[in-house]
């Protein structure tokens, strides 16, 4: 099988291995002197110049396992609802990342709705801009690429369950990384106002009132079903705390607050 080659190189991230090299190294910044060991992450994944700065502030405060499940959302319509790259690699200019061929077993073992799908995340960017940053910090990583169409909270909270149980049997560290950005194109004030919702709710550990407070009042995160999944399976693993790390809008960068899109950071512990 080849490797899925990346999408957005040149667009989010640099193209070239060494440029991109850089771009990380400086994002991530001095290396804190002790680390935390997160169950789970809340990370953006616009393009670099927006909110790398963002999920670099999360991402030098946490150890990166060996495994590592990425969750994000389907923004190309392709494919299964949950869609999982149970086999082979995923490149980017900085290299080869292997797919846990074992782990993706493990998962579609335990729930029936996952499908072994490349299809979704041919041209996903959502999963992708994070490689860089993982790699970075985990050379030897191997990752479990999951793509969610809009499911229900009773699909999602099953899924949950279900990753749990598969990274328990695992025996392993397992870190689950959720990819999501915050309200898109509003105000920077009703941006922060929408957001502040869904935040409040991850910060409470409470992923079907994330699930119910983006529907109810119309919250344009896109990710908010990873970040339920993600967030109910590190309760399942005994995770009892999500802390805000970091929040920005792309007015951060534009100087434009009349439509912005929001990006949060969060480490689940």
């Amino acid at each position: 099988m080849t490797a899925r080659p990346a999408a957005v190189a040149g667009l989010f991230y640099p193209r070239e291995a060494d440029a991109l090299q850089r771009t990380v190294e400086t994002l991530l910044g001095e290396k804190p002197k002790t680390k935390i060991k997160a169950r789970g992450v809340v990370v953006p994944h616009a393009g670099y110049v927006y909110s790398g700065s963002t999920a670099a502030a999360v991402y030098r405060l946490i150890e990166v396992p060996r495994r590592v499940v990425l969750i994000g959302p389907n923004h190309t319509g392709l494919g299964d609802p949950i869609a999982v790259m149970g086999e082979g690699e995923w490149a980017y200019p900085g290299g080869l990342v292997p797919i846990d061929a074992g782990l993706a077993a493990a998962l579609r073992a335990e729930v029936g709705a996952v499908r072994f799908d490349d299809r979704a995340h041919r041209g996903e960017h959502s999963l992708e801009v994070q490689i860089p940053f993982l790699h970075a910090l985990r050379p030897d990583m191997a990752i479990l690429p999951v793509v969610l169409k809009h499911i229900s909270y009773r699909d999602a909270a099953a899924l949950a369950e279900g990753l749990a149980r598969a990274i328990r049997k695992s025996g392993e560290d397992v870190l689950i990384v959720a990819s999501s950005d915050m309200t898109h194109f509003e105000s920077r004030e009703r941006a922060q106002r929408q957001d502040r919702l869904a935040i409040d709710r991850i910060v409470a550990m409470d992923p079907e009132g994330l699930y119910r407070t983006v529907e109810d009042y119309g919250v344009t995160m896109c990710g908010y079903i990873p970040a339920v999944v993600t967030l109910g399976a590190a309760k399942a693993l005994n995770a009892t705390r999500a802390e805000l790390v970091a929040y920005a809008t792309s007015g951060d960068v534009t100087r434009d607050d009349t439509s912005v899109v929001g990006y949060a950071g969060i480490t689940i512990t």
